[in-house]
């Protein structure tokens, strides 16, 4: 079941939503060569608990941290530990606010230093693909169309997009329906409408859209190695353009 936000409703997913984007304009700073990944989960951790709000992760189905931490090749799902980031790697910073009941839902993928354009590039497109896709997120407008407007756009640029994986409702509750793919066929799937909140969230490789898993469950790899980047929003869907309450 979908559910309809009410204005009310509303009003608390913005606040949710707004210091999700803060948390990630806070660590988006902070992120330099020789930083760990437990470095940044313990900040973002700070930096939600100190505004009255609660981490959504953190032992969501189990999961260990505050902040999911992906470097490389890692697509989504990076768990935080002694990893120090390098000249030339991209980290990708996926967080979830819980805040007076309602959830923000919203990662990047950052440089660390000096990057090659062919990362950046990667980089630049994953968030491209986000804003091609969101430009169907309207009343009346039907779910595919904005998914196949993400697949588009990626390989229109030879990347492979990510399909084990997608984005999804979110309200009271992190994942809530509809699923929301970056990949699909336009004029299918559910039609959208106004007080719908969605986190659309291209997943992006540079290479094959298959991906693998790690032994400790969670950690989600491109599967033949090369480099992934992650953008996400979350959104409100309205008649006209949609609201992205993350930034």
């Amino acid at each position: 079941m979908i559910y309809v936000k009410k204005p009310d409703e509303i009003n608390k997913m913005r606040a949710a939503g707004k210091l999700t984007g803060d948390v990630l304009k806070f660590i988006e700073e902070r992120i330099k060569p020789g930083i760990t990944t437990a470095e940044i989960n313990a900040l973002i951790h700070g930096y939600i608990t100190s505004h009255d709000a609660v981490p959504s992760f953190l032992g969501y189905h189990g999961y260990p941290a505050s902040a999911c931490v992906s470097v490389n090749d890692v697509v989504v799902h990076g768990i935080p530990g002694g990893y120090a980031l390098c000249e030339g790697d991209i980290v990708s910073v996926d967080v979830g606010v819980i805040k007076n009941g309602w959830q923000g839902d919203a990662a990047r993928t950052f440089a660390v230093g000096k990057i090659s354009p062919q990362a950046q590039k990667l980089i630049d497109v994953t968030r491209e693909c986000f804003f091609e896709g969101i430009k169907h997120a309207r009343n009346g407008r039907r779910l595919g169309d904005l998914s196949s407007a993400i697949q588009r756009h990626a390989e229109n640029h030879g990347y492979g997009v990510v399909r084990e994986m997608v984005g999804h409702g979110i309200g009271r509750n992190m994942h809530e329906d509809p699923s929301v793919p970056n990949f699909g066929t336009p004029g299918t799937g559910v039609m959208l409408k106004s007080g719908y909140t969605l986190a659309v969230e291209p997943m992006i490789n540079a290479g094959t859209f298959k991906i693998k898993f790690d032994p400790d469950g969670w950690t989600t790899r491109s599967g033949d190695g090369s480099l992934s980047a992650h953008y996400e929003n979350t959104i409100l869907v309205r008649d006209g353009d949609p609201e992205i309450l993350t930034l």
